[in-house]
């Protein structure tokens, strides 16, 4: 290996083993004891990357922690792989230094993403233990690292403001409040729980959601990012099943998915439609798929005419998909799911990409539908704009735990009072965490309505 690349290879894994083996004691012990103090296994802090992982949890960084735990294991494999090359040198010496050249500047990579990583992971930690800002100085290096982390570990005074699964037993004793009642007409969701493994364990996605939702509603569905909103909608349609039990019409939308799939449509944000085909034969061909076999075509043609001039396309029935407006194109997206005539109407953002007049035009179409019966469930993220139009409002919100919960449900008047908030923005605002730019209230909220449904149900 070239004189240069030695330097460097130094100045990056350093020079001294003994003393490298040293401090990553120092910092194990010390480890060891923050994560019991969190209610974690100390003996995670004797695995290399997963102990990465476990320190962001004690921090409330779990999300930062994934990658942070990533890059710990990439620079393992990157120190073995430089001491392959550095065996090899002298046998194909143009061949190993190139690529000692390569495996520094992916180890600089990993290393520069790690760094920053490490600085949200232990930010967080420093303000779990509330303790002054200059404690990061320390962190900065892996030199330096174990005198926190065994300050920390090791000394009485300096105990986490909340643990790990305290945190979560906590929320999770609160927030169970029985189930809702199934109606005979109408939507009701009692899930338990929707859970997926995730980075070698069980991650729960959501959990304790209840509720019933009469026919002609037309309700918001409001959350911040990663709160759920789109798994939700999921474990409603049948798309992923949860443990839960989806009634629509008194009907069971798992044990009976093939009969309900006709009764649910779902319009999801991304546009689902040949450019090259006209109006007329997306419909055409969507009422092929989405109405029951019996269905003749003469019947198919009547529901096509009667859904194009129930969205205003009649005028454009023979024009190309890809030739339509903005705003044509939604009420197109829409059109080929409300064929079958669906007793539950799911959409994702529909007005996405639309000026304030014509998403207002579109949402006053769903507000028609819903007088007629359906319910009709809306995620947007400009609710204030059209917020007359709904009935109630759905608020699903991140907990400490990461689990998406609800903070809320009912009717739109009542959250203003339930979050002493005037606009539904400022309601996702108050959900969303701290360094989401929210106000990092979502434990408060869904400890607030889970109590207030044990005593009543008033908000």
């Amino acid at each position: 290996m070239s004189v240069p690349v030695k330097i460097i290879a130094i100045i990056l894994f350093g020079d001294t083993a003994l003393l490298s083996i040293a401090v990553m004691l120092l910092y194990i012990a010390g480890l060891w004891r923050v994560l019991e103090k969190s209610g974690i296994k100390g003996w995670w802090a004797l695995i290399p990357g997963a102990r990465d992982y476990q320190l962001a949890r004690c921090a409330g960084r779990e999300p930062e922690g994934r990658l942070y735990s990533v890059t710990g294991v990439a620079m393992i494999i990157l120190q073995l792989l430089m001491m392959q090359i550095e065996i090899a040198d002298g046998v194909e010496v143009e061949t190993t230094s190139s690529q000692a050249l390569v495996m520094l500047v992916l180890t600089m990579v990993v290393i520069f993403v790690r760094w920053i990583y490490s600085i949200r992971v232990f930010s967080g930690l420093i303000e779990v233990y509330n303790v002054r800002r200059r404690w990061m100085w320390l962190f900065l290096t892996n030199y330096t690292r174990w005198i926190p982390m065994l300050v920390w570990g090791f000394g009485k005074k300096y105990q986490p403001e909340w643990k790990v699964e305290d945190i979560k037993a906590e929320l999770k004793r609160l927030a169970t409040h029985g189930s809702a009642s199934v109606m005979d007409e109408g939507l009701t969701v009692n899930l338990r729980e929707r859970s997926a493994t995730e980075f070698f364990q069980k991650k729960v996605l959501l959990r304790d959601i209840h509720m019933s939702i009469p026919q002609g509603h037309m309700v918001l569905l409001l959350g911040g990012s990663g709160a759920g909103k789109t798994t939700y909608l999921n474990a409603i349609n049948g798309y992923e099943k949860a443990k839960a039990e989806v009634m629509l019409n008194g009907s069971n939308m798992y044990t009976q998915y093939r009969k309900m799939q006709y009764e649910v449509g779902f319009v999801p944000q991304s546009e689902m439609m040949r450019g090259k085909d006209t109006v007329l034969y997306t419909l055409l061909d969507a009422a092929k798929l989405r109405l029951p076999r019996d269905v003749s075509a003469k019947q198919r043609r009547e529901r096509v005419d009667e859904v194009m001039e129930i969205f205003g396309l009649k005028p454009v029935q023979n024009n190309l998909a890809e030739k339509l407006s903005g705003g044509q194109k939604k009420r197109l997206s829409i059109s080929m799911e409300f064929i079958s005539n669906p007793s539950l109407f799911i959409l994702d953002e529909p007005d996405s990409g639309l000026d304030g007049v014509m998403a207002r035009e579109l949402f006053e179409q769903l507000r028609k539908i819903a007088d007629t019966g359906k319910i009709v469930i809306v995620i947007t993220h400009t609710p204030d704009r059209v917020i007359d139009l709904f009935d109630d409002v759905i608020v699903l919100a991140k907990d400490s735990a990461r689990t998406g919960r609800l903070a809320y449900y009912g009717s739109i008047e009542d959250a203003r009072k339930f979050f002493q908030r005037e606009r539904m923005e400022q309601i996702v605002k108050s959900v969303n965490r701290v360094e989401e730019g929210g106000d990092g209230l979502a434990d408060e909220f869904v400890m607030k309505y889970a109590q207030a449904q044990k005593v009543g149900g008033a908000a």
